[in-house]
C-alpha cells in the first residue's frame, strides 16, 4: 500500500506539465472537452497502463481562468485502477495546479476517519519557455495518522529547467517540443529515492513524452502521448 500511494504521488506531480490549451496558457488546456490519451511503459518497454484526460469544466472569476480535469487510469488489460480530478488556474501568463485536489475519493474513502494532513508547492509553468530557463520547484506532502503513527510521503520536483527543444513523432503526430528536466526526489518514512525525469512539451498540445530515469541513466518508465482531440 505503501508502495502504491507513493507511485500515485510521483505519477501525479508529473502529469501537471501534460496539457495543452489555447486561451491563457500555452501549455495546459482550459477548453473545454479537450482530452487526451497516453500508453504508459516499464522498463522493458511494455504496455503498463494507459491513462485519459479530458477537461469537463471551464470558468473565468477574479481574472483568472480555472478548469477541472478529469483522470482515468486502466491498466493493459482495460481494468480501472483509479478515477479523480483536479484543478488547474490561469493567472498573469503562469498555470498552477491546485495540489490538494490531486487525492483521488477512493484514497480518501479508504483511511476513513484517518486524520490525513495535506501539504505543498504548487507545479508552475509559464508561457514564456526558452532552453536554458530555471523553472520553480515543487512538491507534495501527505502525513497520515494511523493507530498514534504518523506515514509521512514526500515528492519533490527539484533541479527544473528548460533544456533543450527536439522534435517527436509519436501516433497522435509530429511535434517540435520543449524538453523540460527535474529530478524527483521520493521520500517516504526511512526510504529516500532520487528519479530524474523529462518531459517532452508542446505548444497548443501540451506533453508528448515523458521518461524516468533510474541513477544509472536506464529508462524505468515512460510515457506516450497516444491521442488527442478537442
Amino acid at each position: 500500500m505503501k508502495t502504491k500511494l507513493l507511485l500515485f504521488l510521483s505519477f501525479l506531480i508529473g502529469t501537471t506539465s501534460f496539457f495543452a490549451q489555447d486561451n491563457c496558457s500555452k501549455f495546459y488546456p482550459m477548453t473545454e472537452g479537450v482530452s487526451m490519451e497516453y500508453t504508459n511503459y516499464n522498463k522493458k518497454g511494455k504496455v503498463e497502463n494507459v491513462s485519459s484526460f479530458k477537461v469537463v469544466d471551464v470558468n473565468n472569476r477574479g481574472g483568472a481562468t480555472n478548469a477541472t480535469m478529469d483522470i482515468n487510469l486502466k491498466d493493459h488489460k482495460g481494468k480501472d485502477i483509479y478515477s479523480t480530478n483536479y484543478n488547474l488556474t490561469c493567472k498573469d501568463n503562469v498555470v498552477t495546479l491546485d495540489y490538494e485536489s490531486l487525492l483521488p475519493t477512493e484514497m480518501m474513502q479508504q483511511y476513513g476517519d484517518m486524520d490525513i494532513e495535506v501539504s505543498g508547492n504548487d507545479i508552475e509553468i509559464p508561457n514564456n519557455l526558452s532552453v536554458g530557463q530555471n523553472l520553480r520547484d515543487a512538491n507534495v506532502s501527505m502525513k497520515i495518522g494511523m493507530s498514534g503513527i504518523n506515514m509521512n510521503m514526500t515528492v519533490n520536483m527539484v533541479n527544473r529547467k528548460v533544456e533543450k527543444k527536439e522534435s517527436i513523432t509519436t501516433t497522435a503526430g509530429t511535434y517540435d517540443c520543449f524538453v523540460l528536466y527535474s529530478e524527483n526526489q521520493s521520500k517516504m518514512m526511512m526510504a529516500n529515492q532520487v528519479y530524474p525525469t523529462r518531459v517532452w512539451l508542446a505548444e497548443g498540445i501540451g506533453m508528448v513524452k515523458q521518461e524516468t530515469y533510474k541513477k544509472n541513466g536506464d529508462v524505468m518508465s515512460s510515457t506516450i502521448l497516444a491521442a488527442y482531440s478537442k
